[in-house]
């Protein structure tokens, strides 16, 4: 049988290329040899290569996590290129990347999301308005960073100025949010015209971390993933549906996963990854084998959903 020639993408320059770099590694011990002919490439020194060798490339696998890689760039270069890609396109990965837009996108579904005020660097703010509308403590969020790169929560005026100025050193645009006291849980869509949410996913980070942030993130034992979580199944069936919902409002592709936050027995949306995480210590394949799949399993159905949707 005539192997799949798979371009995997990983790396990049973004503030995230480690993480990527290691989901990189670990989906390509994941591919099966007999099924799929594997070449790697990293944005960062093979771009010229990746041009030269679209006519001998079925499919690409883009494992790169923030800018200019889950933003829509490099969806919009394979596009250019004639080249298939697993998830989202151009449009789905620029607005989920967009904090200030997804939310915006989740408003008009009808989800709930947390109060927020936007403020661009070098244009005036006052801290005193923003606590007196979000009340004392709040989440300072660049609008265009994942893994919680410049996130900081703050609980009085002090921090809220010094998380405000820390994030500005990673995006000019701003979101502060009210804190959302409750259990944070995370949920993973595949699928495009039909839908599968997988288990939902508990995080509780260590008394160490104020949150699930980028240490607690990527960090062995930072923090404890309950799937399934604990929550009552009418709370696991808002959750999925949630998740579902923020998928296809985004018009994401093949996979997503969705962050909430299960506050006085609702559930609010954060954010939607379009290229959520694949490293040993990621999210997507603890509720892939939650749900009876294993790893390579999950590779291989992101890759069929690809095909499928492709063939449409």
């Amino acid at each position: 049988m005539k192997r799949l020639r798979v371009a995997l993408i990983a790396g990049g320059i973004s503030g995230e290329r480690e993480v990527s770099m290691k989901s990189g590694d670990a989906v390509e011990k994941a591919l099966d040899p007999s099924k799929y002919e594997v070449k790697r490439y990293d944005p960062r020194d093979d771009i010229e290569l990746l041009l030269k060798d679209r006519n001998n490339t079925d499919l690409a696998l883009i494992l790169l996590h923030g800018r200019y890689g889950e933003d829509g760039s490099m969806q919009g270069l394979l596009d250019l290129l004639g080249v298939s890609y697993v998830g989202s396109g151009v449009l789905g990965s620029a607005m989920a990347m967009n904090k200030r837009i997804a939310k915006s996108v989740f408003r008009a579904e009808g989800l709930l999301v947390a109060e927020d005020v936007l403020i661009f660097k070098d244009a005036p703010y006052s801290t005193d308005g923003i606590i007196n509308r979000l009340g004392a403590s709040t989440v300072v969020k660049p609008v265009s960073e994942g893994s919680s790169i410049g996130v900081a929560i703050c609980h009085s005026k002090e921090e809220l100025l010094r998380g405000i100025e820390s994030a500005f050193c990673h995006d000019r645009e701003i979101l502060v949010e009210r804190f959302l006291e409750g259990k944070e849980l995370t949920c993973c869509v595949l699928g495009n015209k039909t839908l599968e949410a997988l288990p939902v996913i508990e995080i509780v980070p260590n008394p160490q971390y104020a949150f699930f942030d980028y240490q607690a993130k990527y960090t062995p034992g930072a923090t404890i993933e309950i799937c399934p979580a604990r929550i009552t199944q009418a709370q696991t069936l808002e959750a999925q549906s949630c998740a579902m919902k923020a998928h296809k409002a985004l018009q994401c592709r093949d996979w997503s996963r969705t962050d909430m936050i299960l506050s006085d027995n609702k559930v609010y949306v954060l954010e939607t990854n379009t290229i959520p995480g694949m490293t040993e210590t990621s999210l997507v394949p603890l509720a892939a084998r939650t749900a009876g799949m294993t790893f390579p399993q999950l590779v291989d159905r992101l890759i069929g959903l690809c095909l499928e949707r492709s063939k449409q």
